[in-house]
């Protein structure tokens, strides 16, 4: 009898197949309206009710037993987790801690000012937010790293007060806080924990912004209370596109296995026009999916969203990667940049996994999903201070400029701005006429 074919774990197709090209692009915007709807209930309850509701959907969803004032960690118990973790994890927060930081003080904006014309100056102040709040997960994978990631560009930027919000005690995460020199943080997570940010309660007070990753349910409670506070923006399933027309299969397998552990929903694409390289990879990827862990998440995400695609050249690639919009892009060389238009964040050359950008090279690894990365990057420090315009004028510069403020005012039908920059025309005039 012949031998039966075992099927991949990561299907290869061609880019001439526009129905299996559709669907792996098109986007799941129908899970984040499911889960708002899922959600909003609970967003509701704890904008009306405070902490009783709080508290009670951190018993329901977080399996949470104590009070509504033990939410709160003590600093105590966060200086206890900061002893108790190994030495070699306090080394690896402190080392990606310091390139965090190095590359949010490059992003910092700076103040300036300077005279563009006679009698007009203009410039730039910048301010700090007063207050955010982090969300950092906490589920299957408790991410100390999104920690740091969030948090850092606030204290770089000036913010005062940090809230951070993580579904369960993990000793990892109150240690990392305790490094960074953050004391309030709440054991909540989920909707529940991003109405209390939003809104505030008697234990939580309300922030100006919420940034950070998370479920479904998160991204939909953040684009609810939107409408009330700022966000950074909707980070939903993670995606990976990574573009190779030769290289180690293992590695490449290896980067789209690394995405597609994160959970059922993620995303891991490779776009090649080498057919060889294409069967290599899935036979990896076969391969090394059967030394991950029991329970692994990764055999979902493969089956369901994600693909080899056999694209006939380069070019075509990037087409499609700029018509994704990914997450995360690797591509092997740096000259191939000026060909990408639209990515949360990029990742170029072989020794440059996605994996070393989510803990300690500087660059964020809080990045929009969904297409987004089509209108912004990731989040940085620029997420957590204002750019406050400023303009100051001498008579000589408002002289200039008057028949063209009072031309553009008149056009628009607002007489009151033209008289606004008359009235000070004609005073000055009238003094000079009176001291002759």
């Amino acid at each position: 009898m012949p031998k039966k074919s075992i099927q991949s774990a990561i299907r290869i197709v061609s880019s001439e197949d526009q129905a299996a090209l559709r669907s792996l692009l098109s986007r799941r915007a129908q899970r984040l309206d499911e889960a708002e709807r899922a959600i909003k209930p609970i967003v509701q309850a704890v904008r009306r009710q405070g902490d009783d509701a709080l508290l009670r959907h951190a018993k329901r969803w977080d399996e949470y037993k104590g009070t509504i004032a033990n939410l709160r960690v003590t600093p105590e118990a966060l200086e206890s987790a900061a002893r108790n973790v190994s030495g070699s994890f306090r080394t690896a927060v402190r080392e990606a801690a310091k390139n965090i930081r190095q590359f949010c003080r490059m992003q910092m904006p700076k103040e300036w000012q300077k005279n563009i014309q006679p009698g007009i100056r203009v410039g730039q102040i910048v301010r700090p937010l007063e207050s955010v709040g982090c969300y950092v997960p906490g589920g299957r994978f408790p991410l100390p790293s999104t920690l740091l990631m969030t948090a850092i560009p606030a204290q770089v930027a000036g913010v005062q007060r940090i809230a951070v919000c993580t579904p369960r005690p993990v000793r990892e995460i109150f240690a990392a806080a305790h490094l960074l020199g953050i004391d309030e943080l709440y054991t909540v997570g989920g909707a529940p924990a991003i109405a209390a940010l939003a809104y505030g309660t008697k234990l939580i007070q309300p922030v100006k912004k919420i940034v950070g990753p998370g479920s479904a349910y998160v991204a939909a409670a953040k684009r609810l209370v939107s409408r009330d506070t700022g966000i950074d923006f909707i980070a939903g399933p993670t995606e990976v596109l990574l573009i190779a027309s030769e290289g180690r299969a293992d590695w490449l397998a290896a980067d789209l296995l690394a995405q597609a552990e994160h959970d059922a929903d993620a995303t891991a694409l490779l776009l090649t026009p080498s057919r060889k390289l294409a069967v290599q990879v899935a036979s990896e990827v076969d391969k090394q999916l059967q030394a991950l862990p029991e329970g692994s998440p990764a055999s979902i995400s493969l089956r369901n969203n994600s693909a080899i695609v056999v694209v006939r050249d380069l070019e075509e690639a990037f087409q499609i990667a700029n018509r994704f919009a990914p997450e995360h892009l690797g591509v092997p060389e740096h000259k191939m940049s000026a060909m990408i238009q639209n990515a949360g964040s990029v990742f170029i050359g072989p020794c440059s996994p996605e994996a070393a950008g989510d803990y300690a090279v500087g660059p964020n690894h809080v990045l929009p999903t969904g297409g987004i990365p089509g209108l912004r990057g990731g989040l940085s420090v620029l997420d957590f201070v204002k750019i406050i315009s400023v303009q100051q004028l001498q008579l000589q510069g408002l002289k200039r400029l008057a028949p063209s403020i009072i031309t553009l005012a008149r056009s628009e039908g607002l007489e009151a701005h033209a008289r606004s920059v008359e009235i000070r025309l004609k005073s000055k005039n009238q003094k000079m006429r009176e001291t002759k």
